[in-house]
């Protein structure tokens, strides 16, 4: 079909009704309100989950139709693919702009809720076992001491401890090998 034998549009269709409003024409605007409000509203609802938010958003759609209808082009989209498409990306506007309320727990769910960080009795029992660590860790040899803070907590390999100290690699496997059951000798008392 060429664009010569397209029917023009229903006097009455969305498209036709939008033309008319680009001119000014107010009936034309009534029409296509009423024709066209609760689609529009229903996404403006889907979106929001507020009547009331759905309601201004709506009344912004035809603020805006009725300001840009002549912008409205019949070749890239159906009339209610366009009106559709205003009312979704405003009402997602909205959404964005309104405060985080919806996405907050009740208060009453609280207690339901797991806190990600360590209770009181935790952090007391953590730091109660770094304290004997620590203690423990004193009481090795100072070479040795050191060997393991390097090897465990720097995370120095024992091949670089060798190299670090100028000692054989299988001394150093033995030290920190001794060493690391004197610790669990200590932990454990």
């Amino acid at each position: 079909m060429t664009d010569s034998n397209i029917p023009p549009p229903d006097a009455a269709s969305p498209e036709a009704l939008l033309a008319q409003v680009a001119l000014g024409k107010r009936a034309a605007f009534e029409t296509l309100y009423r024709d066209t409000s609760s689609r529009l509203f229903g996404i403006c609802l889907r979106v929001l989950n507020e009547r009331a938010e759905a309601e201004e958003v709506l009344q912004e759609v035809y603020t805006t139709v009725w300001r840009k209808a002549g912008q409205f082009d019949a070749t890239r989209a159906s009339a209610m693919a366009w009106l559709s498409m205003m009312a979704r990306n405003r009402s997602i506007d909205r959404l964005r702009a309104m405060p985080a309320r919806n996405t907050r727990t009740p208060l009453e769910m609280a207690d339901d809720i797991a806190d990600p960080g360590a209770s009181p009795a935790q952090q007391a029992e953590t730091l109660t076992d770094r304290v004997r660590l620590e203690n423990c860790l004193r009481q090795l040899e100072p070479k040795r001491h050191s060997l393991i803070r390097a090897a465990f907590f720097e995370g120095s390999t024992y091949e670089e401890l060798a190299a670090r100290i100028e000692a054989p690699l299988g001394s150093v496997k033995s030290w920190i090998r001794r060493s690391l059951m004197q610790l669990r000798t200590c932990l454990e008392s």
